[in-house]
């Protein structure tokens, strides 16, 4: 293991440790057909390291700026292609999970512990997918990651699920081991995948108190041929509303915050799940299709101009296309030509002739500019995305745009083509307490510092 990991790896063994010394005084979540239950005044959190972060194990000091744009680029419109393929059922009927890009794609790490004794963990989370999965031994095949590979045999609360229950939701035959022991298979576009056994396992994380909640019962995937990722994972949280995710288990309610993802040393990031969600400021309208969230956007604003957009841009059609998702897996947004265009023109109304334009020679199309966000850019008028209920998402130039280099910068909102599908990403949700309620069928904004949602 690489000696630069090691601070990573002291941090989640002594979680670990922390958890197994205090698992006997802690509240203890029961998951089952039932509801799961969690005491009011303990909120179950995981702290969120972005993948720039000091603190994230893909952290290279050596990278440019200009690097880690065309990385963040990349990957985003990778992620639309994945989110495109899922929505338009491009992937075979045994994938039930899955639109993570493939290493790069992984833009916030949790971590949290697994089994009895609990074994630390660093997954990414993903509201595009459902399952949680994470590698497990015996190795047919596994890829390297930053924290011991879980071991189920040396666990005393983990348990196979059986091809009979409720929980095995792919196909049966080929899916049944000689034990009629539930099998899982997914797979991704990239060709990264992971197979291995459903099964049962005791999650712990920590509470907003500092201590830790044991979650009993847990349905995950237990990895032992898995390929693709080539990083420091152990695996994926799904964040997605099928009966199969975690979120599904823990009241369909969770939140999560996201800091200046600029900033390495930021340590304010974090996700709640269950009940002690966050679900505060204004709320719109969630619309749940193939597994992904949707939107509807009514309106655009530049400062005070309301901006004259197609109000078909947020209309999901028939066939799936269309429509605007909000994702965590792609730190660029996405707005269908009808918003795109009215927003860069009104871009250039305000930037042109005060600042030189630049080409992006890896995007031709993309609109940007000699200068510095933060020198440049004061005072620039905020983007508004105006949602149904009367719910706004305000993005300020930190959010509207992205380094590009010393002394460039780019918008970073790209088109994603007519009646293209749009995606509100990571860059846009900086700076907000982003709420989702599944079963109340609407998602809240609240601006907010994340380091106050600790108090």
């Amino acid at each position: 293991m690489a000696s630069s990991y090691a601070p990573l790896v002291r941090l989640l063994l002594l979680l670990s440790l922390k958890a197994f010394l205090a698992a006997a005084a802690t509240t203890t979540v029961t998951t089952d057909v039932a509801t799961t239950t969690l005491r009011k005044h303990h909120r179950l959190v995981t702290k969120l390291i972005h993948r720039d972060s000091v603190h994230s194990p893909f952290y290279n000091q050596n990278l440019t700026s200009l690097e880690r744009s065309k990385r963040a680029v990349k990957s985003s419109l990778v992620r639309l292609d994945h989110l495109r393929s899922k929505i338009e059922k491009r992937m075979s009927d045994d994938i039930r999970a899955g639109v993570i890009a493939e290493e790069t794609g992984a833009q916030f790490l949790a971590n949290f512990s697994v089994g009895e004794p609990p074994v630390a963990q660093l997954v990414t989370i993903d509201t595009g997918s459902n399952l949680l999965w994470v590698q497990c031994l015996p190795c047919i095949k596994c890829f390297e990651q930053s924290v011991p590979i879980f071991d189920p045999s040396k666990s005393s609360t983990y348990t196979n699920l059986s091809c009979t229950s409720p929980y095995c939701i792919f196909s049966a035959g080929d899916k049944c081991d000689p034990e009629n022991q539930c099998k899982y298979a997914l797979s991704y576009l990239d060709q990264t995948s992971t197979m291995g056994n459903l099964a049962t396992e005791k999650l712990t994380f920590e509470t907003s108190d500092e201590g830790t909640t044991p979650v009993i019962g847990t349905v995950f995937g237990c990895g032992h041929e898995n390929d693709g990722f080539n990083g420091q994972l152990s695996g994926v949280l799904g964040l997605g509303p099928e009966n199969i995710s975690l979120v599904s288990r823990l009241n369909s309610k969770f939140s999560y915050c996201f800091g200046n993802i600029s900033d390495p040393s930021y340590i304010y990031n974090q996700l709640i799940l269950g009940d002690g969600a966050k679900i505060e400021g204004d709320s719109t309208s969630l619309e749940i299709f193939n597994g992904l969230y949707y939107l509807t956007l009514e309106g655009l604003s530049l400062g005070e101009k309301r901006l004259d957009i197609d109000p078909e841009i947020s209309k999901r059609q028939p066939s799936g296309k269309g429509g605007m998702v909000i994702d965590t897996g792609s730190t660029i947004s996405f707005l269908a030509e009808g918003g795109f265009d009215p927003l860069s023109a009104e871009v250039q109304s305000l930037l042109d002739g005060k600042l030189d334009r630049v080409d992006d020679p890896y995007h031709p199309s993309r609109l940007c500019y000699k200068g510095s966000v933060g020198r440049d850019l004061a005072g620039f008028p905020v983007a508004t995305f105006h949602f149904s209920g009367g719910a706004d998402l305000a993005l300020d130039a930190h959010s509207l745009f992205q380094e590009n280099g010393p002394d460039e910068f780019c918008m970073a909102v790209f088109d994603s083509g007519p009646m293209g599908l749009s995606v509100v990403g990571i860059m846009a949700q900086q700076g907000y307490n982003v709420a989702y309620d599944l079963v109340g069928s609407k998602i809240n904004f609240q601006s907010i510092e994340c380091e106050l949602l600790e108090n």
